[in-house]
C-alpha cells in the first residue's frame, strides 16, 4: 500500500477544543492537514449550524432528544466540513488557473524541495499550451490536507438516561468514535492521553480500520505517544486486534500545548533516535501480530506492511528545527501548534485572547493544575476564565456550574461522576477542609483550598473563543476563555496571515520575536529540570522508597539525555551558528542538575 505523499512537511496539531475546531475549512485546500477535536458535542452542533449558514447548505439541528445524538453531530459536522473543504479545494484550483498572482502566492508557500513547486515554476516557464498543462497537473498533483480528528482516550464517561446507565458504546470517547466511523471522511482519528483498552477494542467492530483486498485503510489510527516504548506496547495491542497504526505522532513531554505528561526524565532528542533506529522494529513487530489476527479473522491479509509514518510535534519555532527533525531523524512531517494561535486564517480564537497570545512572555506562560484531570495543563496567564474564576473564589461561590460534564469523572461522591471543578464538588471538598481547620496553620490550609479552587472549567473554557470569534451566544455562567499554548508561543509576538507563517517554517521569512530564544531541546531540558525541582520541593507528605527511586531514575534519565546531546552537537554539523552556545547551555543545565538533592529515605 502506498500513500500520496504529503504537500506540507508539517502539520497542524489539535488545540484545545475550539482552537482546530474549523482548522480544515480554513486551510485543508492549501494541502495543510490539521486536527478536529471531536470531544464537544455541543460545540460540534453549534460549528454545524453557523457554517451550513455560511455556506448556505441545508442544516438538520440534532438535539439531545435524538438517539445516539452524540454521534449523530459529530458524524453530521464531518461530512458538512468535508463537504466544504472539497468545494474550497476545487475552486482554489480553478483560481490558480485563471489568476497568475494566485499561482505564484500558492507556489511561494511550498516547501523549497518540494517537487510539486519545482513542477508548477516549470510550467510558468513554459508559455506553449501552458493552461491546458498547467490543469493537468492540478489534477494530478494537487489534493487538499488531511482532515483528521482527536480523541482524548481518558474522557470516556459513561452516561445515564435518569438513573439507568447506557451501555458502554454510549461513553463519550465510544460515541466520538463511532461518529466518525460514520461520517465521509477517509482520514485518521489521532488517540491522545494514553491508552484505553476498551475504547482500543471498539475498532474491531468497524471494517472501515481494517485493510480491504486492495490493502487500502478507510480510515486509519495515529497515536500520540511520549516514548519508543509506549508505541510498541499501544502499536502491538492494536495489532492483535488486526488493527494497524499508521502514524506515531511523538510530542514532546513538557515542551507542548494543553496537558503535559511528562515522561520520566526521558528527552525528545534520545526518544527520537530510538524511533528512527526502531522504526523497521515497530513495523515487522505489529505487521506479524496483524497478520495472525487477520488470518483468525478470515478477511483480506496484506503481503507486506502497511504504510507507517514517524511525526513529531513540541517547541519547533524556527525553518533549521524544522529541517533538522525532517532530515537528520526522518520524520514524515513536523507539528507546528501554539505559533498558529497568532494566524486569524488557520485557527479559531477571539480578539482579546490573541492580544494576550501575541503580549505573552515567557513568564506568563506556566504549567498549571488548573485541570479537573489532576494532569498539568500548559496556560496564559491573564486570561478572562482566571479573573472570572478568581472573582468567583472572592465571593465564596467557587467552582462551575457545569453544563457540560465531559470531565464529571471523579465518582467519589456520586456513582454517575462530579467534575472536580464544579461548585458541587468543590464544595464538598471545602465543607471538608473546614473541619480540619483546627490541626492546620494558615498556610497549609490556604495551599489545601487553593488546591481544590484551582480547578477550572476546560469544557466551556476552551470551547468559548469559537463562539466569541463567530458571534455565537453563550448561554449560562460565565466562564471566559481559557487558552492552552505551549511554552513556544513567548517567542512570537504578533499577528500573521497564513502565508507568511508558512514561508517562516520553511525559511523564507521570520517572524521570531527578538531575543534569545533557546534550541527546542535546550527549552526542553529546562522545563524538565524545573519539574524535578518543583516535585521534590512541593511534596507536601513524608517522602516514600518509591518517590525517591521515581526522582533517581528521572535524574539518571536527564544525565544520559544530556551526555546524547553533547556528544551529538559535538559531532554533527546542525545548528553550526549557535552549536557552541547550544554546548555550553547543556553544560550549564547539567551543572544545576548536579546540583538538584535527592532525599533520602528517614529510619525511624
Amino acid at each position: 500500500m502506498t500513500t500520496l505523499k504529503p504537500i506540507h512537511s508539517f502539520h497542524i496539531p489539535v488545540m484545545g477544543l475550539a482552537y482546530t475546531i474549523d482548522s480544515p475549512i480554513r486551510v485543508a485546500k492549501y494541502g495543510i492537514s490539521s486536527v478536529i477535536s471531536i470531544m464537544d458535542d455541543e460545540l460540534i452542533e453549534k460549528m454545524n449550524a453557523f457554517y451550513s449558514k455560511k455556506f448556505n447548505l441545508p442544516y438538520q439541528e440534532i438535539t439531545q432528544k435524538i438517539n445516539d445524538y452524540r454521534a449523530e453531530r459529530i458524524t453530521s459536522y464531518l461530512n458538512l466540513v468535508d463537504k466544504i473543504v472539497t468545494e474550497k479545494f476545487e475552486n482554489l484550483k480553478t483560481e490558480l488557473l485563471e489568476s497568475k498572482s494566485a499561482l505564484e502566492n500558492y507556489i511561494a508557500m511550498l516547501p523549497n524541495k518540494s517537487a510539486i513547486k519545482a513542477g508548477l515554476q516549470n510550467l510558468m516557464e513554459d508559455g506553449f499550451a501552458f493552461k491546458e498543462n498547467l490543469k493537468n497537473y492540478l489534477e494530478k498533483n494537487l489534493y487538499p490536507g488531511e482532515i483528521d480528528v482527536n480523541i482524548m482516550t481518558k474522557l470516556d464517561k459513561d452516561n445515564f438516561i435518569k438513573d439507568e446507565q447506557l451501555p458502554i458504546e454510549f461513553n463519550d470517547a465510544h460515541a466520538a468514535l463511532r461518529g466518525f466511523v460514520n461520517s465521509t471522511l477517509e482520514s485518521s482519528v489521532v488517540l491522545s492521553a494514553g491508552m484505553n483498552p476498551r475504547l482500543y477494542s471498539y475498532f474491531e467492530s468497524f471494517s472501515a480500520f481494517f485493510p480491504d483486498a486492495n490493502n487500502t485503510l478507510k480510515k486509519k489510527i495515529t497515536l500520540k505517544v511520549s516514548d519508543f516504548r509506549s508505541a510498541m506496547i499501544q502499536g502491538n495491542f492494536l495489532a492483535k486486534k488486526g488493527l494497524w497504526v499508521s502514524e506515531y505522532r511523538i510530542e514532546s513531554g513538557l515542551n507542548c500545548g494543553g496537558h503535559a505528561f511528562a515522561t520520566e526524565g526521558f528527552l525528545l532528542g534520545p526518544i527520537l533516535e530510538e524511533f528512527k533506529n526502531k522504526k523497521q522494529q515497530l513495523i515487522q513487530s505489529s505487521h506479524e501480530l496483524m497478520v495472525k489476527a487477520l488470518g483468525q479473522k478470515g478477511t483480506a491479509i496484506p503481503s507486506q506492511p502497511l504504510d507507517m509514518k514517524i511525526t513529531v510535534q513540541g517547541g519547533v519555532g524556527t525553518a533549521e528545527e524544522h529541517d533538522f527533525l525532517l532530515d537528520y531523524y526522518g520524520v514524515d512531517s513536523v507539528g507546528w501548534g501554539s505559533p498558529f494561535l497568532l494566524v486569524p486564517e488557520a485557527t479559531s480564537v477571539d480578539n482579546h485572547t490573541r492580544s494576550l497570545l501575541a503580549a505573552a512572555k515567557e513568564e506568563d506562560l506556566y504549567l498549571s493544575h488548573i485541570s479537573p484531570l489532576g494532569i498539568p495543563f500548559n496556560t496564559l496567564r491573564g486570561t478572562t476564565n482566571e479573573v472570572l474564576k478568581q472573582k468567583r473564589i472572592n465571593d465564596n461561590k467557587a467552582g462551575s456550574s457545569c453544563p457540560k460534564r465531559f470531565l464529571a469523572l471523579s465518582k467519589e461522591y456520586d456513582a454517575k461522576g462530579i467534575c472536580t471543578s464544579s461548585k458541587k464538588y468543590q464544595d464538598l471538598k471545602l465543607d471538608e477542609l473546614q473541619l480540619q481547620i483546627a490541626s492546620l496553620s494558615e498556610k497549609d490550609f490556604q495551599k489545601k483550598k487553593n488546591s481544590i479552587t484551582d480547578k477550572a472549567c476546560l469544557c466551556v473554557g476552551l470551547a468559548n473563543a469559537s463562539y466569541l470569534e463567530n458571534d455565537i451566544k453563550i448561554k449560562g455562567q460565565a466562564q471566559g476563555v481559557i487558552i492552552c499554548p505551549g511554552p513556544n508561543m513567548a517567542y512570537f509576538d504578533h499577528e500573521v496571515s497564513l502565508a507568511t507563517m508558512v514561508k517562516h517554517i520553511y525559511g523564507n521569512a521570520s517572524i521570531l520575536r527578538d531575543g534569545n530564544r533557546p534550541n527546542l531541546f535546550v527549552k526542553e531540558l529546562k522545563m524538565y529540570l524545573d519539574y524535578l525541582k518543583n516535585e521534590i520541593e512541593t511534596v507536601s507528605d513524608v517522602v516514600t522508597a518509591g518517590q525517591i527511586k521515581k526522582w533517581n531514575a528521572f535524574r539518571n534519565n536527564l544525565i544520559i539525555g544530556i551526555t546524547y546531546y553533547q556528544d551529538f552537537f559535538s559531532n554533527n554539523p546542525f545548528f553550526q551558528i549557535t552549536k557552541n552556545e547550544i554546548l555550553n547551555q547543556f553544560k550549564f543545565y547539567q551543572l544545576e542538575l548536579n546540583k538538584i538533592e535527592i532525599p533520602t529515605l528517614q529510619l525511624t
